[in-house]
């Protein structure tokens, strides 16, 4: 039970504080095409359309917005065509910032992302500059109100299903999976029916970075808000200790 604790209390806190439903369906829809672009419309046969649908569940999108989605998606070859980029650049005090997009005009997104990146004083970087200092993992995370299985013994099942490691947090219990293995641990846990805060392949920080000057506390806030508010940015991952 190592880690990276504190990542996980962020995330939880940020997503039960996050009230933009409709920006995580927005992403949740294109995620949605791009999957059933890619491997058919037919969840048993497509593993990253069951893994988009536990994501959209996870974010309590109704059973019904979902399907009309895949049936949009799969009978709709017109339907936009939508692609990934990811940035990477610097805060303030060298904090990490990875920006992950999904856009259908790389060109307005990448001029937005860069856009928060200045006003918060930051800056973008070349591809690969600050992700080494992330490990990528399965994540997954569970609210233990919610939960009625006790903490030993859904540790042994994330372990026995493959997960790497299990942390328990005042509010929750966070779950890590190489990235092949994650989509197995969590479908392990829904048989389970162990109810799913959050699962996502995230990018946790090695270190994280604490700021104090009030100049630089504001500079990162704004460069996260700007693209928090940008309907393109699908994940924010950063090293700043909060």
């Amino acid at each position: 039970m190592s880690g990276h604790s504190k990542f996980a209390n962020i995330k939880h806190k940020k997503e039960k504080n996050d009230a933009k439903k409709g920006k995580i369906f927005t992403i949740i829809g294109r995620e949605i095409v791009m999957a059933v672009k890619a491997g058919g419309p037919d969840p048993a046969n497509n593993s990253k359309l069951r893994d988009v649908i536990a994501k959209a569940k996870a974010n309590n999108m109704p059973n019904d917005t979902i399907d009309r989605g895949i049936k949009k998606a799969a009978g709709d070859a017109s339907a936009d065509n939508y692609e990934t980029a990811t940035y990477e650049g610097y805060g303030p005090n060298g904090v990490a910032i990875i920006v992950e997009t999904l856009t259908d005009n790389k060109n307005r997104t990448a001029a937005n992302v860069r856009n928060a990146f200045t006003k918060g004083n930051g800056s973008v970087g070349t591809q690969g500059c600050v992700s080494y200092m992330f490990d990528q993992k399965g994540q997954i995370i569970i609210d233990k109100e919610e939960c009625e299985m006790d903490a030993d013994e859904l540790m042994m099942l994330a372990l026995d299903a493959g997960a790497e490691d299990f942390n328990e947090e005042e509010d929750s219990y966070e779950v890590l999976t190489a990235p092949d293995d994650f989509s197995a641990v969590r479908e392990a846990l829904e048989k389970e029916g162990i109810p799913l805060l959050e699962a996502q392949v995230a990018m946790i920080p090695q270190t994280y970075v604490e700021l104090t000057d009030p100049q630089h506390l504001k500079d990162i806030q704004r460069t996260l808000d700007l693209l928090d508010a940008e309907d393109d940015v699908t994940d924010v991952w950063h090293n700043w200790d909060e």
